[in-house]
């Protein structure tokens, strides 16, 4: 009996550490350059505003996909998503998130 108890602590813990070590770091930024309309914004994370104007462009030199949203403040449904080496003159995009 004690020794079904102790496999049953043991198989929990190692069950719980193996969870702890699966979930990725929320404070992750995008390692590279992203470049909008030609300002360049070094290991950039978050969310980022595009200009109200002028159709923006954007230029991904990080190791992130970026999101062009349709809304500001990054609401809205995602416009396109610009790929690492990629870039994307944006049609109607408010806000772009790096996550």
């Amino acid at each position: 009996m004690k020794q079904r108890r102790t496999a049953t602590v043991l198989g929990a813990w190692l069950a719980a550490a193996a969870l702890a070590v699966a979930v990725p770091n929320t404070a992750y930024a995008a390692h590279g350059i992203l470049i909008v309309d030609g300002a360049a914004y070094q290991d950039p994370s978050g969310c980022l505003p595009l200009g109200d104007f002028v159709q923006p462009v954007i230029t991904n030199y990080t190791d992130s996909v970026v999101q062009v949203r349709a809304g500001a403040g990054c609401a809205g449904p995602v416009e396109k998503y610009v790929v690492p080496g990629g870039s994307y003159a944006a049609l109607g995009g408010r806000s772009l998130l790096v996550p």
